[in-house]
């Protein structure tokens, strides 16, 4: 990748950067903290994950900042396309969500860094140019966030079917209808949905559930 890095003030290098988020002010942002406080060069901005595929295979940029959730495409299917035609790409989530779950999926996707959006810009330019030299940076913070939260297995895809019809309000009869399965069978999903998430009740485990990224709400 470093062969595409292009020279900046007094020849010094700078990391050439693509940043992709659906709100232009937080592009702006993010841009202007890397620029403070590294040399870097932003070779394009995307709105949205089809338009971050499409703008790395252009520019082929040296590390591309992506967000979670856009529209078209989300960031960790734009993460997948764009580690698929480019295995040594340099990929850094930048998010709001701090999940255990959204962490896992995106660096399974093949982030090299999870970073929170209120992360100090001196901190996300040092993760710009450690991922850029080939380290997997996961901030501390974020590594709190997986380890307070963790508490054994995550959920199976059937419970979560039962938990995100049982964050819509359904009742449990509603429930075992929608998904063709006994009362009896959603309530035990639902006990076992409880332990795995160290939840008091169902409204607790769907707030659980949530912040960890198992469902949206």
């Amino acid at each position: 990748m470093g062969q595409h890095m292009t020279l900046g003030r007094m020849g010094i290098s700078s990391i050439r950067v693509l940043i992709a988020d659906d709100h232009p002010m937080m592009r702006a942002g993010i841009a202007a903290t890397l620029r403070a406080h590294a040399q870097v060069d932003i070779v394009a901005e995307a709105a949205d994950g089809e338009e971050a595929v499409e703008l790395y295979d252009r520019t082929r940029p040296d590390v591309a900042l992506i967000d979670v959730q856009m529209p078209r495409m989300d960031g960790l299917e734009a993460i997948s396309a764009i580690r698929g035609r480019h295995p040594d790409a340099r990929l850094i989530v930048l998010s709001t969500y701090c999940g255990d779950a959204r962490i896992a999926a995106a660096l399974k996707a093949g982030a090299q860094s999870y970073l929170m959006k209120n992360v100090p810009g001196a901190e996300l330019a040092a993760t710009v140019r450690e991922v850029h030299e080939g380290w997997h940076i996961l901030p501390q913070t974020v590594r709190q966030s997986i380890s307070s939260q963790y508490t054994g297995s995550g959920p199976s895809l059937r419970e979560l079917d039962v938990l995100k019809l049982a964050s819509s309000g359904k009742s449990n009869r509603e429930i075992a209808s929608a998904l063709i399965i006994s009362e009896a069978t959603v309530k035990a999903h639902m006990s076992t949905l409880l332990m795995k998430l160290g939840a008091s009740d169902r409204t607790h485990a769907v707030t659980l559930a949530a912040q960890r990224g198992f469902i949206d709400l």
